[in-house]
């Protein structure tokens, strides 16, 4: 069994006990890897997810312009975690970029241990979040840096102008419809409807910025919702637009800094019910296995966020003729 110390020290895994991070070791498989040793091919169906022990691995897409990097990550990282959530094929290739030993862990084989011990896959999906959400954070800042060099893409959504909101109220049976839509339990349902709070935002309003502190979650209950990033010398660039069902603002609420993009109102305006922190925390309890589903969608939406910007950011690149430089470590 592998050591549950390497997992200890670790950020994404603080949360688990003792036996958890035991659960964790017994769980993983580990593989040696050589330089340019392939870990994961663009396209295929695997839904493993993995943990860089020792080494470091190259995420990367073929262009016409040669291979883009999209990360390169180091000792504990995690990565492929995209598809064992949201069982997708594989949206990018993984090389090795030296030796490397790397822990493969299986959907099947938390399966069966969450059978034995429903926390584990709490604990284990709470550390999915945190990981996604830092990749998402990330992509965030490689995006700004890339369009303060290159500037702005031709095909870029148009800026939307600050507007005014008013207050209203949303009867308690459309909110319960929308998280009925997403089949969480009874017990999350009266709880995120009985305490969120509705608001309505006009075409272009804001609804928060960049390097805003962060104490709510929001989802959308009507219209869309532009996630946008100011870019010093290119204006304003829209990294995804967000429809009914959908949720955002969680990452200030995760890892507990600034807002890392915009958030207003697109076209025609959109109507939001904010959760705040203590809402959350309350459902998002590491204790309690009632947790999972709401995590699991949670996941599920940071990881098609993310996929999408991936996607995004190698249309740019290009876009630009190649002109974005390789990700730094």
């Amino acid at each position: 069994m592998t050591d549950p110390s390497f997992f200890r020290r670790l950020t994404f895994f603080s949360h688990f006990s003792e036996p958890q991070l035991e659960k964790l070791a017994a769980c993983v498989i580990a593989s040696q890897y050589g330089p340019e040793e392939l870990v994961i091919e663009l396209g295929e169906s695997s839904q493993d997810a993995y943990i860089l022990h020792d080494g470091t691995v190259r995420i990367e897409q073929d262009t016409p312009y040669g291979c883009f990097t999209l990360a390169n990550l180091g000792e504990g990282e995690m990565f492929g975690e995209t598809s064992f959530i949201d069982r997708l094929p594989r949206s990018s290739t993984v090389r090795a970029a030296a030796p490397s030993e790397i822990f493969r862990l299986s959907p099947d084989t938390v399966t069966a241990a969450g059978e034995s011990d429903q926390g584990f896959e709490v604990a284990l999906y709470w550390a999915f979040w945190k990981s996604l959400s830092r990749k998402l954070r990330n992509t965030n800042e490689r995006l700004a840096d890339f369009f303060t060099r290159t500037g702005k893409p031709p095909d870029s959504e148009p800026f939307l102008e600050t507007g005014e909101g008013g207050d209203f109220r949303i009867d308690l049976a459309s909110k319960r419809q929308l998280f009925l839509e997403q089949k969480l339990s009874n017990m999350e349902i009266n709880f995120l409807a009985s305490l969120s709070k509705e608001e309505k935002l006009r075409e272009g309003q804001t609804l928060f910025r960049e390097g805003d502190v962060g104490d709510k979650m929001y989802i959308v209950l009507d219209g869309r919702v532009m996630i946008s990033k100011s870019i010093p010398g290119a204006g304003e660039e829209a990294l995804a637009f967000l429809e009914r069902g959908d949720y955002f603002g969680e990452m200030a609420l995760i890892d507990n800094k600034p807002r890392s993009a915009d958030a207003k109102a697109h076209q025609g305006g959109a109507v939001v019910l904010a959760i705040p922190r203590d809402v959350l925390e309350g459902i998002l309890d590491i204790d309690k296995v009632t947790s999972r589903r709401m995590l699991k969608l949670l996941c599920s939406l940071i990881a098609k966020r993310l996929r999408a910007l991936d996607e995004k950011i190698v249309g740019w690149f290009i876009l630009s003729g190649g002109g974005m430089e390789e990700a730094e470590s």
